[in-house]
């Protein structure tokens, strides 16, 4: 993956190296010499000024994403790493960089089958339980849209998420189960002066008709919800969106499905450059694609 070096103060590509930064943990740096601005820098390649190796980060956020705590991979680090991290700084990495990667992948397009599974699952967050709502093409297993609510199920809620659902594209249908308000959020996203043209199939998987589970996304909930076990709940609202949101990006884009021993996003035609490390890859994807 080819390295973009621009200057960190005034953005320009008109530089020349200028001998090396050594660090304590993450070994010799480059620096550079802005020929625009005069000033000199290291490179921002998605670590800039962390104290921490760009391994050492990605792995911690690779393992917490898969089932670890954030005091496990604190502690697996120091029977393994001469230099450690607290469990908070953990933490924040994975809300920094599922921040930046996000941000990223809203930017790009996956091709999906159009068998849409949508539902809704309470995630305990210690005071009460919030709702995470979740939309998995099943086709891919590419989850293209997730929403969190710190209330109670409602119309509206649920209409904002079909919104959110077929923003990059209508599917062939969606289907939900029994609950009341997807039929009048269906009414008021498609059937109504909301959204002019749009008619979408809406499948309905009543339980207590046919006996049978939407079984399709309660597979992936059953991951998402097992994840929030590990958390023991998760704490403070403006974090819970967050750390959701790096479970859905190791679903979508590190971890093989167990069905189809393939990464969700292949399966969606997102052929990414990332390597191995596939966290380190995102990042810098998302350095190199930023908008400044």
């Amino acid at each position: 993956m080819e390295t973009r070096i621009k200057c960190v103060y005034c953005k320009a590509s008109h530089y020349i190296k200028w001998g090396n930064r050594k660090t304590e943990n993450r070994g010799i740096i480059q620096k550079y010499h802005c020929l625009d601005c005069g000033k000199y820098f290291t490179n921002d390649d998605g670590f800039y000024r962390m104290r921490n190796s760009e391994e050492k980060i990605t792995a911690a956020i690779d393992l917490y994403f898969s089932n670890l705590s954030s005091r496990k991979v604190r502690n697996h680090f120091r029977r393994h790493w001469n230099h450690n991290a607290s469990h908070m700084s953990i933490l924040d990495w994975c809300r920094r960089y599922t921040l930046k990667v996000q941000k990223y992948v809203a930017t790009i397009q996956p091709q999906l089958s159009g068998q849409f599974y949508m539902d809704e699952t309470e995630i305990d967050r210690g005071r009460g339980n919030d709702v995470f709502w979740c939309n998995v093409d099943w086709g891919t297993r590419f989850i293209n849209a997730t929403m969190y609510s710190p209330h109670n199920q409602t119309v509206e809620d649920a209409a904002t998420f079909l919104k959110a659902t077929v923003a990059k594209g209508l599917p062939k249908y969606i289907q939900t189960d029994a609950g009341a308000f997807y039929p009048q959020a269906f009414q008021k996203t498609f059937y109504s002066n909301k959204v002019q043209g749009l008619t979408v199939e809406h499948r309905i998987q009543n339980y207590h008709k046919t006996g049978k589970h939407n079984v399709r996304i309660e597979t992936v909930f059953m991951k998402v919800k097992d994840r929030v076990d590990d958390f023991r709940g998760l704490k403070a609202l403006w974090s819970a969106p967050i750390l959701m949101q790096g479970i859905i990006l190791q679903h979508n884009f590190i971890e093989a499905h167990t069905t189809t021993g393939k990464i969700p996003a292949e399966l969606a035609g997102l052929s990414l450059n990332v390597g191995l490390n596939r966290w380190l890859g995102l990042i810098r994807l998302s350095v190199q694609n930023r908008k400044e």
